[in-house]
């Protein structure tokens, strides 16, 4: 019986082996330049999210690389990064609720209808009420004034109650800021302390309209609860409480002037709400 040969299929084995060999030799450096890459870009991430607080996720980073470090850069590869690296921003817990619908109150129309929108600032504001919690088992109650076209809060009250007081500092504030809110329509959800028994008379001395959404139905006010929502997730950055009333007010007074001058925002594209008018305003002068 003749002995069976094995050499051809053995050399081509081994040829295909080091052939692999070869080729992930070669591609060894650049391996480790991809991950030096990686690196250097998880460094500048950190960098961005640290100077927001630890908020930022991936398409406001994103914008930051290109508008600050002039990068040319995709919001894939940082959102693959910041999971590489495991930089994230922090989730906001269950909320509580702070609409309680006046009963019997006389209708207010939806002037809104869902449109969150305006041409220029100073025509179309949304509001609403949402609590903070501090110390050990109390809350404030923190009021608000956004202007649709910027996102802009140009007025806001923290109070340990949720009055009609709490609400008209809140549009007083905003009348102050702007110089004047005549003209301009206000809309916020059902709560009591927006009833139009109570809240009617700072609307008429201030020459707003009002305008609520339809009873129950969070959407008709959704782009201010987001607003609340991420104000409450990245100041309190995953803690349960403020650490008493003195700190929340310093905390939410610093997260607004930031939020207002330096924070970016998506539906201004990625411009912070100051920048925004700004924008606007050299527009129109350019018109």
């Amino acid at each position: 019986m003749r002995p069976q040969h094995h050499g051809p299929q053995l050399g081509h084995r081994l040829d295909v082996r080091r052939r692999t060999c070869y080729k992930w030799r070669d591609g060894r450096e650049a391996r480790a330049e991809r991950e030096r890459a990686d690196e250097d870009l998880a460094d500048k991430i950190r960098t961005i999210h640290t100077d927001s607080g630890g908020t930022y996720g991936a398409p406001r980073i994103t914008a930051e690389l290109r508008d600050a470090h002039g990068m040319t850069i995709n919001e894939k590869k940082v959102a693959r990064v910041m999971r590489k690296f495991r930089i994230s921003g922090f989730r906001l817990r269950k909320r509580m609720r702070t609409t309680v619908p006046e009963p019997a109150q006389t209708p207010v129309p939806d002037l809104f209808k869902r449109d969150f929108t305006a041409s220029a600032p100073n025509l179309k504001y949304m509001g609403d009420v949402t609590y903070l919690p501090v110390g050990d088992g109390e809350h404030l109650h923190f009021a608000t004034v956004l202007d649709c076209f910027s996102r802009r809060v140009v007025g806001w009250s923290i109070a340990d109650h949720m009055r009609t007081d709490l609400v008209a500092d809140a549009l007083t504030m905003a009348a102050h800021t702007r110089g004047s809110l005549k003209g301009a329509v206000f809309h916020s959800d059902h709560g009591a302390q927006y009833g139009p028994r109570q809240f009617a008379d700072p609307c008429a001395e201030l020459g707003v309209t009002q305008s609520m959404g339809a009873v129950g139905t969070s959407a008709d006010n959704a782009a201010c609860e987001s607003f609340h929502a991420a104000l409450k997730r990245e100041t309190l950055q995953g803690a349960g409480r403020f650490g008493g009333p003195d700190a929340c007010r310093r905390r939410v007074f610093h997260w607004l002037t930031r939020y207002n001058t330096r924070r970016r925002h998506s539906a201004n594209g990625q411009l912070s709400p100051v920048a925004c008018e700004q924008r606007s305003a050299t527009l129109i002068l350019a018109a």
